[in-house]
């Protein structure tokens, strides 16, 4: 345990800005917040989860325990047995750019994996739109090794990841149904795409490129359609016709950035999405729910830059 120990000890960053330390996180303690957040592993949220809702705290699981609606099909992907199965129903899923008005009045927020939000951001306008075939989608993701977690281990060693790149859980990879259940449900039928993640020797970001086949006869606006959609998001920024995204602009901030590109003119159209995977990936955006629940601006502890060089 790290109880007792300064926060500024693990997070040096922080030393000058906050004498905080690191304590137990025992029920009675939990019962007397607003709101919880579980940054913990996979499992551990769903039990304390019931006990708190109980309690009249309000909860935000940036794991997944709360994330995929088909109990049977987290439990398959997950391998374990979900521990309150009844609470997977009420929780929200906390995409704002998807469930605002639902995360503000919502008692438990299931804040979304790294890539499904930058991937169901890169998608939704386009198949929104109904121009889009919804057969053959492909999601060409890249993650920086702290997608991985601050956990030692030999896969994520420099010597391992520097000057090196590959794709893996090209298989299956547990954020697949969930990005499916986000497309699938914005549009109310089913919505399959191919997901292939790779591992960049780099810290942090994510970069998705999407390839999305038009409908025979579908060339939307693609410049207008995004704009208009994402028109008042403050965490979405859609770039210049022509513009490649790239993932050190967005580094330490909550942005999401977009370009559009339909190459040769043809009947495929290539989204590109850039994010940081810890920030609008993970607390960020836990942040940005929490500002929604309570009724703060949404923007509140969230206007960073990027970070640059």
């Amino acid at each position: 345990s790290e109880a007792g120990r300064p926060v500024a000890d693990l997070f040096p960053n922080l030393r000058g800005h906050t004498d905080l330390a690191f304590s137990e996180p025992h029920g009675e303690a939990l019962k007397g917040c607003d709101l919880v957040f579980f940054a913990t592993p996979n499992g551990i949220a769903m039990q304390q989860v019931p006990e708190l809702l109980d309690a009249g705290v309000r909860v935000i699981d940036l794991a997944a325990d709360f994330r995929i609606k088909d109990v049977g099909l987290w439990q398959q992907w997950y391998g374990m047995e979900h521990a309150c199965p009844d609470l997977v129903a009420e929780a929200v899923y906390g995409l704002p750019e998807l469930n605002r008005e639902a995360i503000a009045g919502a008692r438990l927020v299931a804040n979304p994996g790294c890539y499904p939000t930058a991937v169901t951001l890169g998608l939704l306008p386009l198949l929104e739109s109904g121009a889009a075939a919804l057969e053959g989608i492909v999601a060409d993701c890249k993650s920086g090794v702290s997608g991985a977690g601050r956990g030692a281990s030999t896969a994520m060693l420099m010597a391992e990841t520097g000057e090196s790149f590959k794709a893996y859980a090209v298989p299956g990879h547990r954020h697949q149904p969930e990005i499916e259940q986000n497309l699938s449900s914005a549009l109310d039928r089913p919505v399959r795409l191919t997901f292939v993640p790779h591992l960049l020797p780099m810290i942090r970001g994510i970069h998705a490129t999407l390839y999305v086949p038009l409908k025979a006869g579908g060339a939307p606006d693609l410049q207008g359609l995004y704009a208009s959609r994402y028109a008042g998001e403050p965490f979405v920024d859609v770039l210049p016709e022509g513009s490649h995204p790239e993932t050190r602009s967005v580094r330490g901030s909550n942005q999401c950035r977009i370009a559009l590109h339909r190459p040769g003119g043809g009947d495929t159209v290539v989204v590109l999405a850039v994010i940081d995977n810890l920030v609008k990936g993970a607390a960020g955006q836990a942040v940005q729910n929490l500002n929604l629940m309570f009724g703060l601006p949404e923007t509140a502890g969230l206007e960073l830059v990027g970070l640059l060089p």
